[in-house]
């Protein structure tokens, strides 16, 4: 059986994308971090990775594939919301919302689209 050890985000640039990133998740880095590629882990080791690989193919803005984040709650994902965007994410002008979202679109500092969802709500 096989399971999802790292997902992969392709970045102009690793080191500041592994700062914003450790920040953002709480992460440490597995091994160093250097211009071309790290994979970051939860502190305790076990989990999903994220690996940070250098790509010259810019974001896409509406990704295929991209990382939903689980907040506790509406007041939980507000305020982790808040905090990334002073970490350094921005907020996604997302036309595609529903009338009433779960979710918050925001991009990390390379663009990549991630969302921030409230679980409470059946996430």
């Amino acid at each position: 059986m096989l399971n999802i050890g790292s997902v992969v985000l392709g970045v102009s640039d690793v080191p500041r994308a592994a700062a914003f990133w450790t920040r953002a998740l709480g992460y440490v880095p597995r091994d160093s971090i250097d211009d071309s590629w790290t994979v970051l882990r939860p502190p305790e080791g076990a989990g999903v990775q994220l690996s940070l690989g250098r790509s010259g193919t810019p974001a896409q803005d509406r990704p295929r594939v991209h990382l939903d984040l689980y907040a506790r709650d509406a007041a939980d994902q507000a305020a982790e919301v808040e905090r990334l965007v002073a970490l350094g994410a921005t907020r996604v002008a997302w036309d595609l919302y529903p009338e009433d979202p779960d979710f918050v679109v925001l991009a990390d500092p390379d663009g990549n689209r991630f969302c921030v969802i409230d679980a409470a709500r059946g996430g």
